[in-house]
């Protein structure tokens, strides 16, 4: 008896990119394996999005389970793949796996390198997200959130990061620190709605005016950057609590006092100025001047980065180095690996979503770019003869492991069991938050 030969693809992280591009690599008839470090697919399309948004993250379950049971597709969760991991590159590969897909987002954190980092109440929102959203094992971590509370950034993370404090844990004072200026903000008019209402408006016109002869003086209008801020208020979500919510503009976090216990007490900034440089575009440049700031929590919300011992080469802004003249490209983007080291590019591995570009779309930029990565490799692979099943291979491999492996079945019980504990519960959604509950809950 002979077995059908089909060419063998591995995706590496299944979030939206790597979810969608794994299925659309199994409906052209690739036999693929798709694996996950986490127990539940979805990745930030599942502990990312903000919790309140249940409409949202059930639809895109149902897109999931759909992806779970695409035929030609194999997964298997709770199995972590790179160096120093349950699996290698080079074990997939001598496995019999022909494509490399990676698709693991950004799991690196990133970090300004300021004094004072390791003091209890500072935090990388990712780590924050990721606890409010119920990943294991951050879901059981003891976060400090004083009365207090600073968050770095000017996007929509800030601004989820934000909510939560203001709506959910409620505490005195959140106060978003903004390198740039009042004109210069990221997150969007339906984000700031969410806690508009609890806007300190005195304190935004002082800030505004603070930073207004500034702002003239590079051409930037003071008036049109706080209506921008006042333009959500007429949609604002009802409040909840009395925090308020405050805005400091060009200000730069320099480093972080605490006291004996190494609990953070302040936080020292730089005051900021706008210039325009020598192709007109306007940059914040520290000023010199610097001032404490109390407080108890600081969140960094400035984006990610790869994880640097995954085990391809990664470059100087923590992204892994991409061949820049793609023999694959796609929308003019270049989805291949490259070794400097050899200079020369990783024939078989390819990148895509927040592993091709850190921090970059959301949840619908995934998906597009998930699918042109995985006609990219698609490319690829039209050049080579097609393999015999690598799965079984595999699966020795990983019962070895002595450790409980989520397949298709599972993953799909998982889905079905938080399904009616949600309706059992009578809440709006729900699920596990340890990892051990999850591996019960599906018999495991």
């Amino acid at each position: 008896m002979t077995t059908e030969k089909k060419y063998q693809i591995a995706v590496i992280g299944a979030g939206p990119a790597g979810l969608y591009g794994a299925r659309m690599l199994a409906e052209s008839g690739a036999d693929v394996t798709l694996f996950n470090r986490d127990i539940k697919p979805g990745g930030l399309a599942e502990y990312g999005i903000y919790p309140a948004k249940v409409a949202m993250k059930k639809g895109l379950r149902k897109q999931f389970i759909k992806v779970l049971e695409t035929p030609n597709l194999h997964y298997f969760g709770n199995v972590t793949v790179g160096e120093n991991a349950d699996i290698s590159l080079d074990d997939l590969r001598e496995m019999g796996y022909q494509a490399l897909f990676v698709t693991t987002g950004a799991q690196g954190t990133k970090w300004l390198g300021l004094p004072g980092e390791d003091q209890t109440g500072v935090y990388h929102a990712k780590s924050v997200v990721y606890y409010y959203n119920h990943l294991p094992p951050f879901s059981q971590d003891n976060f400090r959130f004083g009365p207090r509370c600073l968050v770095v950034g000017a996007g929509n993370v800030m601004i989820d990061i934000a909510r939560y404090l203001i709506r959910e844990a409620k505490v005195d004072e959140v106060t978003a620190l903004v390198r740039r200026g009042p004109a210069e903000i990221k997150f969007t008019k339906k984000e700031l709605g969410y806690v508009a209402a609890n806007l300190d408006l005195d304190a935004l016109d002082a800030e505004i005016a603070r930073c207004a002869d500034n702002m003239v003086e590079v051409g930037q209008d003071p008036q049109a950057a706080k209506d921008a801020f006042l333009a959500a208020l007429p949609k604002a979500a009802p409040k909840v609590s009395e925090t308020k919510f405050r805005f400091q503009f060009l200000t730069s976090p320099q480093q972080m006092f605490g006291d004996e216990q190494k609990m953070l007490t302040s936080v020292e900034v730089e005051d900021n100025k706008l210039i325009l440089n020598e192709k007109g575009v306007t940059k914040p440049r520290g000023s010199g001047k610097k001032r404490i700031i109390e407080a108890e929590t600081i969140i960094f919300a400035i984006g990610d980065k790869v994880d640097e011992n995954f085990g391809l080469p990664v470059d100087k802004w923590s992204e892994f180095v991409k061949n820049e003249n793609p023999r694959f490209p796609k929308d003019g983007k270049t989805y291949e690996t490259y070794d400097p080291a050899s200079e020369s590019v990783i024939e078989d591995v390819f990148v895509a979503g927040w592993s091709r570009q850190a921090s970059d779309g959301l949840v619908g930029y995934a998906r597009k770019d998930g699918i042109n990565g995985a006609n990219a490799v698609l490319d690829y692979l039209k050049n080579l003869p097609q393999g015999e099943s690598a799965v079984e291979t595999l699966e020795t491999k990983l019962a070895s492991l002595s450790k409980p492996i989520v397949t298709n079945e599972a993953a799909l019980r998982l889905y079905q069991v938080e399904s009616e504990e949600t309706e059992k519960r009578n809440v709006k959604d729900f699920k596990f938050d340890k990892n051990e509950d999850m591996l019960a809950a599906i018999g495991l």
